[in-house]
């Protein structure tokens, strides 16, 4: 694949996960993307996951139509990208490698100590030439390991953007729901809590005349980029991306869940638009990704050991420690005899920012009646207004 007349695609597309870091389900497979950019010296982007090395390196051999590889820029030391460091050496071992202090640290720390490789260490805004194209990196620390760099191309202007703007998914793969449904969960799911420090990367990218934006994962993006680029702020700065309620619920016997799916409809009926999961069943970090899309979120649990049931306490914890600020919340709480999970599930937001609580809490005696019903409405008339 052709990106520009001098930078060429050798990423590889694996069908064979199971687990995106050993926890999110990815259907649709995913890319570990890897560029070469061809001037007078040649700059390597990053490596590829330890599975597709041979893939990996006949592509950037063909690439290099008999060239050898000048620069091995390793932008993020996460082994889905830095895995094929040493193959890579052992076929190119004139070759540099660029990054950080961090950088090397990390390499050193996952594939042991090399006497034997090139370093070429480089500092925050620090350019490396190549010919025509002149390299800038740009420091990410945390976005999301505390090594990361993103790097500029200014011939080309091209933002080689790490695991920014990246989205689950293989490429050879068209996705039916479009970029933003992936890569919003990717977001959530993985960089979703360091929205200060991505917020600080996309200031210093406002200053940068970017063309094309190619991530670490997902395609490359090279027409409107403002859209994307005005999601990636607006999840960043924790802001609801749009109007809407997400109801998260859990049930034993189906009580709890015949409350949901009633406000729901009565939601709906209001003209809400409504996302409705249940915890112990559904994709729990979609379910995040609902959560920080939607303005209003719904809380719907048992009471459970004296507290609330676990699924949901991995939910607001998963919630918590992204952050999660800026909604309004409701609770709808069932117990038979001592009905307190809206008090816990109310605790676990105490450090949140910018929360607002609903002054409706629906509590249910063990089965929806004429009382908890009008809650309901009631409830649902308070998240509408």
């Amino acid at each position: 694949m052709t990106v520009t007349q001098d930078i060429k695609y050798v990423g590889v597309n694996d069908h064979q996960v199971d687990l995106f870091e050993g926890q999110y389900v990815v259907p649709l497979g995913m890319a570990y993307n890897s560029y070469v950019i061809l001037d007078e010296k040649i700059a390597v982007m990053d490596t590829v996951d330890v599975h597709f090395g041979d893939e990996w390196l006949a592509n950037l051999e063909k690439a290099l139509d008999g060239r050898r590889p000048d620069y091995l820029i390793v932008q993020h030391v996460e082994p889905d990208h830095s895995a094929n460091i040493r193959p890579f050496l052992e076929k190119y071992p004139d070759a540099v490698v660029v990054g950080n202090a961090k950088t090397f640290t990390f390499i050193e720390q996952f594939y042991g100590a090399d006497p034997a490789m090139k370093k070429q260490v480089v500092k925050n805004g620090e350019q490396l030439v190549l010919g025509s194209h002149t390299l800038t990196f740009v420091f990410a620390p945390m976005v999301h390991w505390p090594e990361v760099m993103v790097t500029y191309d200014s011939k080309d202007k091209v933002l080689f953007s790490a695991d920014g703007f990246g989205k689950f998914g293989a490429n050879d793969v068209e996705d039916p729901e479009g970029w933003a449904c992936e890569a919003r969960r990717y977001y959530f799911g993985i960089v979703g809590k360091y929205g200060l420090q991505t917020q600080k990367l996309l200031k210093a990218a406002a200053g940068l005349d970017i063309a094309i934006i190619c991530p670490l994962h997902g395609p490359v993006l090279t027409e409107n980029l403002g859209y994307y680029i005005d999601l990636y702020d607006k999840w960043s700065s924790y802001t609801p991306e749009e109007p809407g309620v997400c109801i998260a619920y859990t049930s034993v016997y189906g009580h709890t869940k015949e409350a949901a799916e009633k406000l729901a409809e009565l939601l709906r009926a209001r003209g809400q638009k409504v996302a409705i999961s249940d915890l112990a069943r559904d994709d729990m970090p979609e379910i995040v990704e609902d959560a920080f899309r939607y303005d209003r979120l719904v809380l719907a649990t048992t009471t459970y050991n004296n507290g609330i049931f676990p699924f949901m306490h991995t939910f607001i914890e998963n919630l918590t420690e992204r952050e999660y600020q800026n909604r309004t919340i409701a609770f709808v709480e069932n117990g038979s005899w001592a009905p307190v999970a809206a008090k816990h599930m109310k605790a676990m937001f105490e450090k949140s920012k910018n929360i607002t609580f609903a002054e409706t809490t629906v509590t249910i005696k063990s089965a929806l009646n004429k009382e908890s019903e009008a809650a309901l409405a009631q409830l649902a008339d308070e998240l509408v207004r």
